[in-house]
């Protein structure tokens, strides 16, 4: 891997992907390590720093609550060609509700939810973190058993207070909703679902594509949240090569 330096002089790790990537031969891309202290204004600049490195304008992939990052990055005006949203995690917006009000509920229930797996982590319990983060998605038990016993996924459980929760929040969009979030980006956007994934993040992504200017919404059958990188790559591709 290499290193770019952000805006706030933190190192970024990236890796460049040519011939052997699964997007290749006709995308090149860089894949980063995201950074490990958060703000959301942070991370648009290590992106920023990211799409500098890469040519001074690129397009962007980003899958769950890294989708949402993606938007963020997009709305802010950072030079993006074309956006790619995996299955952004926000709840769909429903007729007849105060949209607003909605997320100022949803964002203190996140907040209480954050801090109990905040506490969770500050005791060493990883597996009840993981559990207390997927079990109100809707996953199946044995399901949120697996991934929570996954050393792959405690290694990464010290970013669950942040990632998603501050990510997707009311807040970090000014109390924008995503739909009206998304409206402002007018740029070439594929949202990206699984068929078999949550229902309510297949109507989400089919909500933002409509709010988007430049917005389709396409669902790959068969697939679910998780995906193998190579599964979805084709899609992508034909996206980004697109006129």
């Amino acid at each position: 891997m290499t290193k770019v330096i952000s805006a706030d002089g933190t190192f970024i790790a990236y890796e460049r992907f040519g011939s052997d990537g699964h997007l290749a031969p006709r995308v090149p891309a860089i894949a980063y390590d995201r950074r490990g202290d958060w703000t959301v204004q942070r991370e648009i600049e290590d992106l920023a720093a990211l799409i500098e490195t890469a040519g001074g304008s690129a397009a962007v992939y980003g899958h769950s609550s890294g989708a949402a990052l993606a938007l963020h990055a997009a709305a802010a005006g950072l030079p993006i060609t074309k956006l790619i949203l995996h299955e952004p995690p926000f709840t769909p917006a429903r007729d007849g509700e105060d949209q607003h009000r909605l997320e100022a509920t949803e964002d203190e229930s996140a907040h209480e939810q954050a801090t109990a797996i905040r506490a969770l982590l500050a005791q060493g319990r990883k597996a009840e973190a993981i559990a207390a983060f997927l079990a109100p998605t809707g996953m199946p038990q044995q399901m949120v058993e697996q991934m929570s016993n996954d050393a792959a996924v405690q290694a990464v459980a010290h970013t669950l207070p942040h990632d998603p929760f501050e990510v997707v929040s009311a807040r970090s969009r000014g109390g924008a909703t995503p739909a009206e979030q998304a409206a402002t980006v007018t740029i070439p956007t594929l949202l990206l679902c699984g068929g078999d994934s949550f229902p309510w993040m297949i109507e989400t992504g089919a909500q933002l594509a409509a709010a988007m200017p430049g917005g389709r919404h396409h669902v790959m059958p068969g697939r679910q949240h998780v995906a193998a990188p190579q599964v979805p790559a084709s899609v992508p591709a034909d996206f980004l090569v697109s006129s």
